[in-house]
C-alpha cells in the first residue's frame, strides 16, 4: 500500500474542521504538518494532542476536534505499520521512516498551503481582495496571537519574594505573637498590562480599511484586558461599548447603526482635539499605547492637527500610526496631516494588509515593558 500524500490528508482533515465551524486557516494547516515532524508516531496520543493545540480556541470544539481526528488517524495508520506488527523495533523504524517524509512534507505544505492561500491573501491589500479573499483575511485577523507586555505601576502590595522591605507590615507583626521571631515582609511594585486606545478614521478615503481595521480592534479587546475603541471623520465617537459584542459581525452592525460621518470627510485635528478635552483624564491613566489608523488626508487646520497630537504624546506612552498607504514602496509622507503629526509618532506602520497587522502586533509585543 502507498504512503498516503501527508498533504492531501491533513488539507483533508483542516477542511473537515473548518466545515464543522473551527477556524483552521492554511498557515495553522503548515504549522500542524511540522508539529507532526516532532512527535512519536508510534503514540497516538502525542500526534492528537500536538494537532489539538494548533486548531481547537474553545474547550466545546474538543468533541468535535475529536470525532474528526479518529478519522483523520485511521487513514494514515495502516501506512504506520505500528499497530500491525508487535516487534517494538520495527516499528519505531517505520514511525521514524514516516517521520521523515511528514518533516519533508510538511515544506510542500508551507508552499502549497501557506503560499497558495496565506501568501498570495496575507501580504495582498484588502482593496484588492474579494469578498471570499477578504472574509478569509478577516478570520487570519481574528485568529492571530497576542503577547503583550506587563509593566510597573506606582503601587506596591505584599509579596513573598519581593524586594522591598515592608516595615509597616514588619513591625505590626512585631506586636504579636510572631514578636520574638521578627519576621521580615516584603513588597514589590503591581504589575499590569498597558492599555491600549484605537482610533479609526472612517471617512471616505479609508473605506476600504476602517471595517478590517474595526476587526482588529475588536481582536484586540477579546485578547487585552483594558482597550477602548474610537472612530472619527469630521467628530469622535466612542464605539467600546457595541464592540464589546461576542459577535464580530453583531459588533459592527451595532457601530455602523450608531456612529455617523462614514465615508464623510476628515477632520483629525477637531477628532484629537475632542479626545484630549474628553477622555484624556480619563483614558489615559496608566500610560496606554494609542493606535491611530488613517492615511492622514486632512481638511483642517494642520497646525491644530500637530497641536493636538503634540498634547497627545505627552498623556500617553506611545503612538503608533497605521497608514494603509505606507505599505507602497514608493511612499513618501508628503501631506500636510503626516507633516504634522510625524514628529509626534513613535512608529509609523503600513496598515494595508493581513502581513502588515501581523507587523502590527509584534510591535505591540514588543513595546518596553516587564514581561511576567
Amino acid at each position: 500500500m502507498t504512503t498516503p500524500t501527508l498533504i492531501d490528508q491533513l488539507s483533508e482533515f483542516a477542511g473537515a474542521l473548518r466545515g464543522r465551524g473551527l477556524v483552521v486557516t492554511a498557515d495553522q494547516t503548515a504549522d500542524m504538518a511540522r508539529s507532526l515532524s516532532l512527535v512519536d508516531l508510534s503514540k497516538r496520543w502525542q500526534a492528537e494532542a500536538s494537532l489539538q493545540s494548533l486548531a481547537v480556541t474553545d474547550p466545546a470544539q474538543i468533541p468535535i476536534f475529536k470525532e474528526e481526528f479518529d478519522r483523520f488517524f485511521n487513514r494514515i495508520a495502516p501506512t504506520m505499520i505500528v499497530n500491525r506488527n508487535p516487534d517494538q523495533a520495527q516499528a519505531n523504524a517505520a514511525a521514524i521512516a514516516l517521520q521523515g517524509a511528514v518533516s519533508r512534507q510538511s515544506e510542500d505544505v508551507a508552499e502549497q498551503a501557506g503560499a497558495s492561500a496565506v501568501e498570495s491573501i496575507s501580504k495582498r491589500d484588502f482593496s484588492n481582495l474579494d469578498d471570499d479573499d477578504l472574509a478569509e483575511a478577516r478570520r487570519m485577523i481574528m485568529t492571530m496571537l497576542w503577547h503583550p507586555t506587563d509593566y510597573r505601576t506606582r503601587r506596591w502590595s505584599a509579596s513573598t519574594h519581593g524586594r522591598k522591605p515592608d516595615m509597616r507590615r514588619t513591625l505590626r507583626r512585631a506586636i504579636g505573637p510572631e514578636g520574638d521571631l521578627m519576621l521580615m515582609s516584603w513588597r514589590e511594585r503591581n504589575q499590569k498590562q498597558r492599555p491600549l486606545v484605537v482610533i479609526a478614521d472612517i471617512s471616505g478615503s479609508m473605506e476600504a480599511y476602517a471595517e478590517v481595521f474595526l476587526v482588529f480592534a475588536h481582536a484586540a479587546q477579546r485578547r487585552l484586558h483594558d482597550v477602548e475603541i474610537f472612530t472619527f471623520s469630521t467628530h469622535l465617537s466612542r464605539i467600546t461599548e457595541e464592540m464589546r459584542r461576542r459577535d464580530t459581525k453583531d459588533a459592527l452592525q451595532r457601530v455602523a447603526s450608531r456612529v455617523e460621518g462614514w465615508s464623510g470627510g476628515t477632520q483629525i485635528g477637531e477628532a484629537l482635539a475632542q479626545w484630549n478635552r474628553d477622555w484624556s483624564r480619563r483614558l489615559a491613566r496608566g500610560g496606554p499605547v494609542v493606535l491611530i489608523l488613517s492615511d492622514g488626508w486632512d481638511c483642517g487646520d494642520p497646525d491644530l492637527l500637530s497641536t493636538e497630537m503634540a498634547r497627545l504624546a505627552r498623556s500617553v506612552h506611545q503612538i503608533l500610526w497605521l497608514n494603509p498607504l505606507a505599505a507602497r514602496a514608493t511612499y513618501e509622507p508628503l501631506t500636510r496631516g503626516m507633516q504634522a503629526v510625524l514628529p509626534h509618532v513613535d512608529h509609523l506602520l503600513p496598515a494595508a494588509s493581513v502581513s502588515d497587522f501581523r507587523g502590527v502586533v509584534k510591535v505591540l509585543d514588543s513595546i518596553a515593558g516587564v514581561r511576567v
